[in-house]
């Protein structure tokens, strides 16, 4: 069996990983990246192929005969035609769970750097003016507690489940969000205008699909407090980046921490980007790369692909 690596790259992999990949199977074709170009052709006699970020469209899965089993290197799936890969008789398969932590851990590193004034105050100190200041600190910056103060959820799988019990721990409240227009709130739901309205941090966990495109808009940024904080560590496409760079500058929101756009890597700009967002902490989707996430990335991989050679795959999305 012909197995391909389309992105491996993308990873940041190190030896530990290729070795996994060794251990679940010996005919490997890996490259760093391909281009939409390449794809066919790379992917040409492969049984399986991996790819993380590559967008396998119903043109690519189309034209690869040999090809019985794409496995996405990742939770979401959105960079592959799932019902493409259904109609074909193409098995899909994703990895699940392995960047709960990281994810988790992000969404409150930003807060806190934000809520903080960490990197404002990291500049002044850089600066000399806390040497040069008569003073024992300097309090050029508030510095807000989560103590208190309500985040709230919109879509609740795993991570945001993982961000609850931090937010407990803060002694924050929490509240999950009910799709947005639902008229039957389930148990232990909000609205999802209340949520909006009600949130002093609004924290992102649904994945990117007809549903949710565009989800967080400038009507949505307008119901929240003006004290208010985005999170969108779930995909760039949840929010409108216009809308939301607008809001934060004009003071709608007080800020907001990004570690997703909807062009990755955004080469055609982007309005989150401006320099004059200071409010805005930008990361480049990063958030689910933890030494310790990657790895288990590739530990569930190879379990996957032995899930396969056994007849029974595991993780399947179609």
């Amino acid at each position: 069996m012909k197995a391909v690596f389309l992105d491996l790259a993308t990873y940041k992999q190190g030896e530990e990983h290729v070795d996994l990949l060794n251990a679940a199977h010996d005919n490997w074709v890996l490259y760093d990246g391909s281009t939409p170009d390449e794809l066919v052709e790379r992917m040409n006699g492969a049984e399986l192929v991996i790819t993380n970020k590559c967008r396998l469209t119903r043109e690519v899965i189309e034209a690869c005969p040999d090809l019985k089993i794409i496995i996405a290197g990742a939770t979401g799936v959105d960079n592959i035609d799932v019902q493409a890969a259904k109609d074909k008789g193409v098995i899909v398969c994703n990895v699940r769970g392995y960047s709960t932590s990281a994810v988790a851990q992000y969404v409150f590193a930003g807060i806190l750097t934000l809520l903080n004034s960490c990197s404002k105050y990291d500049a002044l100190v850089k600066s000399g003016a806390w040497q040069n200041n008569q003073k024992f600190c300097l309090l050029d910056y508030d510095m807000i507690e989560l103590s208190g103060k309500t985040i709230g959820l919109v879509g609740y799988g795993d991570i945001a489940g993982a961000v609850e019990k931090i937010a407990l721990a803060f002694d924050m409240h929490v509240l999950r969000s009910e799709r947005k227009g639902a008229s039957d709130i389930r148990p232990g739901r909000a609205a999802f205008d209340d949520v909006i309205r009600n949130a002093d941090i609004l924290s992102l966990h649904c994945p990117l699909n007809d549903d949710t495109r565009g989800l967080i808009g400038e009507e949505e940024l307008s119901l929240m407090k003006d004290t208010a904080i985005l999170v969108n560590a779930a995909r760039g496409g949840v929010a409108d980046e216009q809308a939301l760079a607008d809001a934060v500058r004009d003071q709608e929101i007080s800020g907001a921490v990004v570690d997703v756009v909807s062009q990755e890597p955004p080469r055609d700009g982007n309005p989150l980007l401006d320099p004059d967002l200071e409010r805005v902490i930008i990361t480049p989707h990063c958030a689910w790369a933890s030494v310790e996430a990657r790895l288990r990335l590739f530990e569930q991989v190879k379990e996957i692909i032995a899930s396969y050679k056994a007849g029974a795959p595991i993780n399947r999305v179609v």
